[in-house]
């Protein structure tokens, strides 16, 4: 096969919750993919395009149902339902500069039920001058939630923004807050 010829398979598979239509999808590696699509019910042909145009590298894509689907399904209604903190999934992060990288690494080290600032990430990377960045590598996060931007806000308290939208952020800060899970 031709080096330049994409072989990698995606398995996907959509399903309802709380927070409206959520869309996951996995390569052998792991989950490469959490989309907040909303309420209205999604058609497999529009899933079919969003993936081949996100993973342009990716050859066969397969609406089905895997076991790490089923389980990051299953952690994320049980997150949603009652605030649970999620167990690590095998995650695929197949996408982001070596700079956004860092900072998902760094998000996904933020307790559950806490927030820091877009500054604190910064300084946190070594990079203080650049929570404008941080933000920026937060909004451009494939998988919300799992690597848990929701909980990054601004300095002032204020909540930032939020790939999902504002109301989803809210959502997910309140689950956490509400919970007896909070560390």
């Amino acid at each position: 096969m031709n080096e330049n010829t994409p072989d990698l398979e995606l398995n996907y598979h959509y399903f309802f919750s709380s927070l409206g239509w959520l869309l996951l999808a996995a390569t052998s590696k792991g989950i490469c993919l959490l989309h907040f699509h909303g309420l209205t019910p999604p058609s497999d042909g529009h899933f079919r395009t969003f993936l081949s145009q996100t993973f342009p590298d990716i050859a066969l894509i397969l609406p089905q149902q895997n076991p790490l689907l089923n389980r990051a399904e299953e952690a994320i209604l049980k997150y949603l339902g009652t605030g649970q903190p999620m167990l690590p999934l095998s995650l695929d992060i197949r996408c982001g500069t070596p700079f956004q990288r860092q900072v998902w690494n760094t998000l996904c080290g933020i307790p559950f039920g806490e927030t820091r600032s877009y500054l604190q990430v910064a300084q946190a990377i070594g990079k203080p001058l650049s929570p404008r960045a941080v933000g920026q590598a937060c909004g451009k996060n494939y998988l919300p939630i799992l690597i848990p931007c929701h909980r990054v806000v601004a300095s002032n308290g204020r909540l930032g923004g939020f790939s999902g939208g504002l109301h989803l952020k809210r959502a997910l800060l309140g689950i956490e807050q509400a919970t007896g899970f909070v560390h």
